[in-house]
């Protein structure tokens, strides 16, 4: 798992859980737990889940689960956080390579890498909703903007730093706003929706950067 700054899963969990493993043993304990919580959530929903069913899924305790997770909260945390570190390295990647790209290939792949991820994981979808206080961290949020600002910049070096860095937030945001539609969306209606929201972030960077 890559790390993004101080943003890491076992950041999350020394802040969250009850036991923070300290050994490799451990630490894959954990990873087959989350593994097996994310399979419920996907199958179930949130409100649906439980500890128990986790546990189970697992082929662990109930107590084990409690040892590290002291709630169900506290293991949508310690999801997000992981779902958090692999997208940092899926994105950092396409950020380094967008400056090679046309407007209309880097909307292409923007799109692509976020479909990849939510195929990728399907707990992703139903936990955006989950209730709770999570925010990751402003300094690795702002990091993956900073790349993409500076690509930016490149395809279009009239762009101030503080003007890119306003596209660069804007066109992740409209990315990410396709999530809740696509959530709820058929297979059939997942590919009309990729479509309207390429056509979206294509004219906005089209007029913002030039083709």
């Amino acid at each position: 798992m890559s790390k993004t700054g101080d943003f890491t899963a076992s950041t999350v969990m020394a802040k969250t859980a009850r036991r923070v493993p300290q050994q490799v043993r451990g630490e894959r304990r954990v990873a087959e737990l989350l593994e097996a919580a994310a399979e419920v959530f996907a199958e179930a929903g949130y409100e649906a889940a439980t500890m128990t069913a986790m546990a189970e899924r697992a082929g662990a305790s109930i107590g084990a689960l409690y040892q590290y997770f002291p709630n169900k909260e506290a293991v949508v945390r310690a999801l997000r956080a992981q779902y958090g570190e692999e997208m940092a390295a899926r994105w950092t990647p396409l950020a380094a390579e967008a400056s090679r790209l046309t407007v209309a290939e880097l909307v292409d792949r923007m799109f692509e890498v976020m479909v990849e991820m939510m195929e990728a994981w399907p707990a992703y979808l139903t936990l955006l909703g989950a209730p709770g206080n999570y925010k990751r961290d402003p300094a690795a949020r702002n990091r993956l903007r900073e790349h993409f600002a500076e690509v930016f910049r490149q395809k279009r070096p009239q762009l101030g730093k503080e003007e890119a860095f306003r596209v660069a937030n804007v066109a992740l945001q409209l990315v990410k706003g396709m999530n809740p539609l696509y959530a709820e969306a058929s297979a059939e209606e997942r590919v009309e929706l990729v479509r309207e929201f390429k056509m979206a972030l294509g004219g906005y960077l089209g007029a913002r950067l030039g083709g």
